[in-house]
């Protein structure tokens, strides 16, 4: 940085949006800060970007920058602020025509913003309803909040909410509305009241879904076959079966049953009783089990 930089007075631009030389996408307008990207660093580029270009390129300049910022208004002012800062460095013939062309530009922009639709306000918010007025603008959490209501996500509402608490911080506010709470702690307890919100609703969705999940795990299957078949495929894989010199089904007989009793229901729809179950599942009761033409063979199927 040379002598001429170290004199340059700085504005509060509160987006600094600035890229190295490499990253550039638009070299000719893009602030270029090969450096830590500081007020000082920003400023300094941005008046060198000026008198680098031709004043006939300032209005496509000033419509590129407005494409990049989110806050146009704010950054014009700031832009008319540093030029007023550092007037002396408009000094010569060339320079001083720069300077009052810029300022005519800054002039139309403004008057293009306050026309616009988008500036369009059809109602005034009422004095006691800011709470603080800087240069640049009035901050209101009442106009915030009705505005959080248009922003169609979270993620939307507390980036928005982040930057308006920043830029409160960094303003210069000439009044505070004492009656009303600060807008920055307004505006951290609206996010702080979406972020819970968003998580209970996260909580409630995710103890839904376990609601959901259970009523199907524990949801009885009809078997349409006879009982007695059913329960003969759970006696072979507990006493007939074995996998590396184990049964299939590791289990007493009355989990076993149990399971069974909670897991199914009969041909007709209704309820299995637990002794009859526990009957066939006793090796000792052959005949209450299904005859060979009729057993289901599970060992075909392992």
């Amino acid at each position: 940085m040379n002598s001429k930089d170290q004199n340059m007075q700085t504005a509060p631009f509160v987006e600094l949006l600035a890229v190295p030389s490499a990253l550039a996408k638009n070299p000719l307008f893009d602030i270029i800060v090969e450096n830590k990207i500081t007020i000082q660093n920003y400023c300094n580029a941005l008046i060198a970007k000026i008198l680098e270009l031709r004043q006939s390129q300032f209005p496509a300049f000033i419509d590129y920058q407005f494409n990049q910022v989110k806050n146009p208004e704010i950054w014009i002012n700031k832009l008319e602020k540093l030029l007023a800062n550092n007037e002396a460095f408009f000094s010569s013939k060339t320079a001083m025509s720069r300077y009052h062309k810029l300022y005519s530009l800054i002039e139309k922009k403004r008057t293009e913003l306050q026309t616009s639709s988008v500036k369009n306000i059809t109602k005034r918010t009422p004095k006691r309803l800011i709470n603080a007025n800087s240069d640049d603008r009035h901050f209101s959490f009442y106009e915030i909040k009705n505005h959080i209501e248009t922003l169609p996500n979270f993620s939307e509402k507390i980036i928005y909410l982040t930057e308006e608490i920043f830029a409160y911080k960094q303003a210069d506010k000439f009044s505070i509305n004492t009656t009303l709470q600060s807008f920055d702690e307004q505006c951290g307890q609206l996010i702080e009241q979406l972020q819970t919100i968003r998580k209970m609703r996260a909580d409630f969705e995710k103890e839904k879904e376990n609601s959901n999940l259970n009523t199907m795990l524990f949801k009885k299957l009809k078997f349409n076959g006879n009982l007695n078949q059913l329960v003969d495929v759970f006696y072979q894989l507990q006493r007939e079966l074995f996998i590396e010199g184990k049964p299939y089904i590791d289990e007493n007989t009355n989990d076993l049953a149990a399971w069974i009793v909670n897991s199914f229901l009969d041909k007709e729809g209704k309820e299995i009783s637990p002794l009859t179950v526990k009957t066939i599942l006793k090796p000792s009761k052959e005949e209450k089990r299904p005859n060979t033409h009729k057993r289901l063979d599970i060992d075909k199927l392992l």
